[in-house]
């Protein structure tokens, strides 16, 4: 991590444990908002308004985080409007690197060859990890937002006319819903997940277990009896937040976060629910399974040998074909409208 702008050590996944050896995660540092007139969001001070060719994001395709905003960007139309750069799967010593990978780019843009340099060129005395995504800023030289939840939002309506207004993520009729099951997915599932894989105690680990299962069995019986999405006809940012972690569960979290009860090919609407996600245009191309796991896989902490498994067997996704094809998604693909 950046210690007052200095990198230092390794890069390790666990930065903070609970009293129970639990995994916590790092609160986001930049939260400023990007609105049509640029006046103050939420969070944060004002000055960043909505303009063609302003902002870049940077993304890693194994993120879920980063790919909530992959999906956002993509749905509301806003490719030509907001610049992309990805970074390569593989985390470093140094974190996450720019390169040649393929479906990666280098920093074209701030020239960096690690994400931890735009962290200090933004603050020079910056404490803390280096995360996707970022958003950038290239006008005022810095980091607008690097919370995801954030970012979707801004896509969703900070863009005012740049922006599909036929696509709402977050309509108003149905925040307070979605913000519940936000707040009841996101501790059990998506960060769930996480608490398990990197959970430093028994204790804590099978407590994160329990929540991943007993989560996704509660979503199993409510896709089951209705949908095809969260809210039924609508697709919304309920089902971005969910999706991103559904479409790494097979391919990462059941084997190599220990995460092992059940895969989600054991879940029939589950199952059915990821493909009809994955169907909505422009969704597909932003899941790069070869970029997934070489990128989880490479966690030294959890994978020393660095051995990357060649299945499983997604339909859909074809993992193994990306193997041996060296088959990416890559920049292009996501820099081209559906």
């Amino acid at each position: 991590m950046l210690v007052d702008g200095k990198w230092t050590a390794d890069w390790q996944p666990v930065q903070a444990t609970d009293k129970k050896g639990g995994f916590v995660r790092q609160t986001s540092g930049f939260r400023h908002w990007i609105t049509p007139d640029g006046s103050a969001g939420p969070t944060g001070e004002a000055g960043f308004k909505a303009e063609a060719g302003r902002y870049h994001l940077y993304v890693a395709l194994i993120c879920p985080w980063a790919s909530r905003t992959l999906i956002a960007r993509k749905l509301k139309g806003l490719e030509d409007a907001i610049s992309l750069s990805v970074v390569e799967p593989a985390l470093t010593d140094e974190g996450w690197r720019f390169g040649d990978y393929p479906g990666s780019d280098r920093d074209t843009l701030n020239g960096a060859s690690h994400l931890h340099e735009l962290y200090t060129r933004a603050d020079p005395h910056y404490t803390g990890r280096a995360t996707v995504p970022v958003l950038w800023d290239k006008e005022r030289a810095t980091i607008v937002n690097n919370e995801s939840a954030d970012i979707v939002r801004m896509f969703n309506s900070g863009f005012g006319t740049l922006a599909r207004p036929d696509f709402e993520l977050y309509p108003q009729d149905l925040r307070e819903r979605i913000d519940a099951l936000n707040e009841r997915i996101y501790p059990r599932l998506n960060n769930g997940v996480y608490r398990a894989g990197f959970a430093t105690t028994q204790l804590a680990y099978e407590e994160a277990f329990a929540d991943v299962f007993s989560m996704l069995d509660e979503l199993e019986e409510r896709l089951g009896g209705e949908g095809p999405f969260l809210f039924g006809e609508r697709f919304t940012e309920a089902d971005i937040r969910l999706f991103v972690t559904l479409v790494r569960f097979d391919a990462a979290y059941h084997g190599l976060f220990k995460c092992n009860l059940r895969r989600l090919a054991d879940y029939p609407a589950l199952s059915a629910y990821l493909a009809r996600v994955l169907a909505v245009p422009g969704v597909r191309g932003t899941v790069d399974i070869d970029h997934i796991k070489r990128g989880y896989y490479s966690i030294k902490a959890l994978n020393p040998t660095g051995i990357v498994p060649v299945g499983p067997d997604l339909p859909g996704l074809d993992p193994v074909a990306s193997r041996y094809a060296g088959q990416a998604a890559g920049a292009q693909a996501l820099k081209e409208p559906a």
